[in-house]
């Protein structure tokens, strides 16, 4: 283990955190939000101390990073930064409870949007902008960003954005990591730049279009106001759904359509498979739901804008969905498994994931009446691999796993069986609104500090997609020879 080398990359991302935080104070500066300034002035500082410290003691001789360094590097930044990041909440006395303010963080970086919050539209500007901001920070993901605009050392950089990119498979783009990084971020910056202005163009205000785009990109959910999205027009819900779809596109296609490579993209199974199920889902809700609204148009609205926000992972809510029939949530609730591509900044397991699990389910069908037969899985064309397979299986198994011990454990909270289910699941797939007490006109403040820190790290677990986690606290992972 290269302990020098993950010291020194983490003291880069926090030096990162801190300069991305000269934004958010910018709009406290901006609305004259004294108290805000003053914690955004205190967390650069803190951080960029914090930072120099660890790349000055901590500059290794051997700058390589292995898979090992690239999973611990990940985990531990991504814990340190929302721990400075939730110091804007704590220092400003908007959110005097650390639990509450890291929990509010994790959920913004790992762009789940659960809040804690139950009165959002008092909230300083200043965090408010944070908040959304950190959606934008995690949704591609805060060492891709380093990558990207910092100068990499390690021509080993792959490791790390295995490990924090979403999906069973990561691939470069081009030849170098460094270049990759930078096309990926230049098409999520102008992908937000868009959404943007159709927001502006509807009439939306410019501060409350800022904020929606940054957290439609990062398929977090953060909203402003405390119905969400349900008071603005039928126009800004559309653009809305039509970017939480976008944003939850593999980006390696829109690259292949930039070079175009338009079979490519149009032959993709796991967009049209993401695609279909978009509609299957919101055609059942629509058939469920219309006897309440009456009217085709807005039953389709809605259906569809929840079933986007739930399988994109956003979690911005067009209505009050926990009124809904329960056909109409019992799909909701099976969507926020599938979540959105993989290479997107959606969450959940990821299409691709589920592609090859029901075709390995098909597989051993096949083989049980044809033992002799030779079956083989192919994706996007291509023959996959055992060990491709296994990876994937033995990554549902421990997500299953994972979620069902959450689910214990929330249990001792004096909440319904729903409640604490559903809180389990949306926040492991970085979702964001449950049912019941954690609705989308709800908030998850009622969870004790204990459950909340848990909840938390669980965020973590399911953005960083487990292994970054678990290996950073596994023992063996430290020793010199394993």
């Amino acid at each position: 283990m290269n302990r020098r080398m993950v010291a020194y990359t983490i003291g880069q991302i926090i030096k990162l955190g801190g300069i991305l935080m000269i934004f958010p104070l910018i709009v406290s500066a901006v609305y004259v939000e004294r108290h805000c300034i003053l914690a955004f002035a205190s967390t650069i500082i803190i951080s960029l101390l914090f930072g120099f410290a660890l790349t000055i003691l901590c500059k290794p001789k051997n700058y390589v990073i292995y898979a090992k360094e690239g999973f611990v590097t990940v985990a531990f930044a991504w814990i340190i930064l929302s721990l400075l990041g939730a110091l804007p909440f704590y220092i400003s006395t908007e959110v005097p409870n650390f639990f509450d303010a890291f929990f509010e963080t994790v959920s913004g970086f790992t762009t789940t949007g659960s809040t804690i919050l139950s009165d959002v539209e008092s909230m300083s500007r200043g965090l408010l902008f944070w908040r959304s901001f950190t959606h934008w920070i995690g949704g591609m993901g805060v060492l891709v960003l380093m990558m990207a605009i910092l100068p990499t050392d390690s021509g080993r950089a792959m490791h790390i954005m295995r490990a924090e990119m979403a999906g069973p498979v990561i691939g470069k783009l081009v030849p170098k990591i460094k270049d990759t990084a930078k096309i990926l971020y230049l098409i999520y910056f102008i992908l937000t730049v868009v959404e943007f202005l159709f927001l502006l163009i509807g009439g939306m205000p410019v501060f409350d279009s800022i904020v929606h785009a940054l957290g439609t990109a990062g398929t977090g959910g953060f909203g402003i106001k405390a119905d969400s999205i349900a008071s603005y027009s039928p126009y800004l819900q559309w653009v809305i759904i039509a970017f939480m779809l976008l944003f939850s596109v593999n980006f390696n296609l829109y690259y292949l359509l930039l070079i175009k490579r338009f079979s490519t993209v149009f032959k993709s199974t796991e967009l049209w498979t993401f695609l279909g199920m978009v509609l299957v889902a919101s055609g059942m809700i629509t058939y469920s739901i219309y006897p309440m609204y009456q009217n085709f148009g807005d039953s389709f609205r809605h259906a569809i804008f929840q079933v986007s926000s739930v399988m994109s992972t956003t979690g911005y809510a067009s209505t009050d969905f926990d009124l809904w029939p329960g056909l109409a949530k019992g799909v909701l609730f099976l969507m926020m498994f599938v979540g959105g591509c993989a290479g997107s900044t959606a969450g959940g397991l990821k299409m691709s994931r589920v592609i090859l699990l029901c075709k390995i389910v098909h597989k051993d069908i096949k083989k049980m009446l044809h033992p002799r037969s030779v079956a083989s899985v192919r994706l996007e064309g291509k023959n996959v691999d055992n060990a491709t397979l296994n990876s994937v299986t033995t990554y549902f198994a421990i997500y299953a796993g994972m979620i069902l011990i959450l689910f214990l454990i929330l249990s001792f909270e004096p909440f319904d069986f729903t409640t604490n289910l559903t809180a389990a699941v949306t926040c492991f797939n970085n979702v964001g609104p449950g049912f019941n007490k954690i609705g989308p006109m709800a908030s998850f403040g009622k969870y004790s500090n204990a459950s909340k820190f848990i909840l938390s790290i669980a965020m973590l677990f399911g953005r960083l997609e487990i292994y970054p986690m678990l290996l950073a606290f596994y023992p063996k992972t430290w020793t010199r020879k394993n």
